[in-house]
């Protein structure tokens, strides 16, 4: 091979590397998301990160498990929609390889009833709804200790279940169910703790709606999660940076009049 056509082939090679480097920012990210608020949200992410030259794809689901299975297996490229406490756990439990990179927005969970106007109206051996996640559920039972209406055991934390109860005064039956299914509780159960991005679309605001409420200043800010693989990745600075900007911190504000509060 001579001088010159070695010289066509580096620059064939160089200009084909270049060109397949072109394709892969072009191609867009897929950042999944539960329906609702979270994907309300996104959408004005997208917005901002294309002026950045990042494209997005919004891929929704409808529980907390598969947006973290998905990220893991490569289907997703990041998702936002949960808070460390749940990231945490779900990586002791399943072993992924998934880490935050930036903090998102507040959901502070609400406790709702068609039956009570407030917590001090429920009866003995009134059933209430909580969360079947361990962390989610936890945080419920923190709220109904700091109203009073149970105590835990030392130590239970973040992580309490209704085993965790050690005094219960009023017998509260808990009903463990899947986030998701609660605002459809309300019907049958006296009380439901109802997540707040699931509260939303059933037409729920836990400013008006809620007969309690937990502290905003919780530990519970949801955050973007990637594979630890990519988290130094340039396109991950750019979908922090286009989340955590003045525009969608006024959406929020706007759009959900308190009931999602920012987080960074």
């Amino acid at each position: 091979m001579n001088k010159r056509t070695l010289l066509k082939s580096t620059l064939a090679l160089a200009i084909a590397a270049a060109t397949g480097s072109v394709l892969a920012q072009d191609k867009p990210i897929k950042v999944g998301a539960t329906a609702g608020p979270h994907s309300q949200i996104l959408e004005q992410v997208k917005k901002v990160a294309e002026r950045d030259g990042l494209k997005i794809q919004i891929v929704e689901f409808t529980d907390y498990i598969q947006p973290n299975a998905a990220l893991s297996t490569g289907d997703l490229d990041a998702n936002s929609y949960q808070h460390k406490p749940f990231l945490d756990q779900q990586v002791k439990d399943r072993g992924y390889r998934i880490t935050s990179v930036g903090y998102t927005v507040n959901f502070p969970i609400g406790i709702y009833s068609k039956k009570v106007r407030s917590l001090k109206d429920l009866k003995e051996g009134a059933r209430f709804g909580i969360p079947n996640d361990p962390t989610n559920g936890g945080r419920v039972l923190l709220v109904l200790q700091d109203q009073g209406l149970i105590k835990l055991k030392p130590g239970a934390g973040l992580k309490a279940t209704p085993l965790d109860v050690v005094e219960n005064p009023k017998k509260l039956k808990f009903v463990e169910l899947e986030a998701a299914q609660l605002p459809r509780s309300l019907d049958d159960l006296d009380v439901s703790a109802v997540n707040t991005n699931y509260a939303i679309p059933a037409g729920l605001h836990p400013g008006k709606d809620a007969i309690a409420q937990e502290n905003a200043k919780s530990p519970y800010v949801n955050l973007i999660a990637v594979r630890e693989q990519d988290k130094d990745k340039p396109w991950v600075a750019k979908l922090v940076k286009a989340y955590q900007s003045e525009e969608v911190r006024r959406f929020v504000q706007a759009e959900f009049k308190g009931a999602v509060i920012p987080g960074f």
